[in-house]
């Protein structure tokens, strides 16, 4: 059985770097996103989390403030660790976290997660919209 570690860490970090690394094959590699959207001003500010099974980093995350609300974003599991439940785990401890639950918290969710989050609280609002070349809904958590 895995043991699971899921760490806060900050921008200034080396931990960041491993952060950025599992970001970049994820959505850079894998999913063809533009580097220069996927790593954003946002960084700077943002709450990072990484998640490590027996103390390999296999997922990363990270939440921000904006006019909306508190937005859950870059939520990515490495493609051999995925189907193992670190993705669900890794969404809980970002929700614990965070201290404010008087604000909204809201996601962007690609088409293909909006099951996922769906069983992990969050109901789509609005129409399909285009992020980055891939299509994706708001999701709001109701918990």
């Amino acid at each position: 059985m895995s043991e699971i570690l899921i760490s806060k860490i900050l921008f200034t970090d080396e931990n960041f770097k491993i952060a950025q690394q599992i970001r970049c094959q994820v959505f850079v590699k894998e999913q063809g996103v533009d580097p220069v959207l996927e790593m954003d001003v946002f960084d700077k500010t943002a709450s990072h989390y990484l998640l490590f099974s027996n103390d390999v980093a296999v997922g990363t995350a990270r939440w921000r403030f904006t006019e909306f609300g508190i937005k859950l974003e870059r939520f990515a599991i490495l493609k051999e660790f995925r189907g193992l439940g670190y993705g669900a785990q890794l969404v809980s401890a970002v929700l614990k976290n965070i201290s404010s639950q008087e604000k909204s918290i809201y996601l962007n969710s690609q088409v293909n997660a909006l099951n996922f989050y769906q069983k992990l609280g969050f109901v789509s609002q609005g129409s399909q919209f285009e992020e980055a070349g891939i299509y994706h809904y708001k999701m709001i958590f109701k918990g």
